[in-house]
């Protein structure tokens, strides 16, 4: 039987079962994408985190970004922060769980866009000798446990 990372307690909160292990990668994760967010604002592998609001508007698109790109970084930048300041706990708020989904979905898009993720990932085996096995097992770690995330935050929404 596979372990739940996360699940809603009695209580209302929820209860996080995560190794020491996936404690540190979450926290690497989360330095690179702050230091990505911090140094690199028109880097590539960003663009799925501010997407264009504008496809064939040039104008509308330049005041999309002025107004919106500063909200949106300081967002996944709090997001961040949030799942960084709680993942050494054993028990979350729902705010924080919250936080968690928004963090968990930013490193998936960045990390998706650095491998070129498409449909055809998800359909082949992993190839421990690939180049980017690593880069792709942590893919799916993360896919796997923002899954777990929603299925802990909906569970009383589907009155279980």
């Amino acid at each position: 039987m596979l372990r739940t990372p996360i699940e809603r307690t009695p209580e209302g909160d929820f209860r996080l079962r995560l190794s020491h292990d996936e404690r540190e990668l979450l926290g690497r994760l989360l330095a690179e994408l702050r230091a990505l967010l911090d140094d690199e604002a028109s880097d590539p592998m960003l663009r799925r985190l501010f997407p264009p609001g504008y496809q064939e508007d040039v104008e509308g698109e330049t005041e999309y970004q002025r107004l919106m790109h500063g909200e949106l970084l300081a967002g996944r930048r709090e997001a961040l922060r949030m799942l960084e300041a709680t993942s050494g706990r054993e028990r979350l708020r729902e705010e924080e769980l919250h936080a968690w989904l928004g963090a968990l979905n930013d490193l998936r898009l960045v990390l998706g866009e650095r491998l070129e993720v498409t449909e055809e990932v998800y359909e082949r085996e992993l190839d421990p000798h690939d180049p980017e096995a690593y880069e792709l097992a942590v893919y799916a770690y993360l896919t796997w446990l923002q899954a777990q995330v929603v299925e802990a935050a909906t569970t009383t929404l589907r009155g279980e």
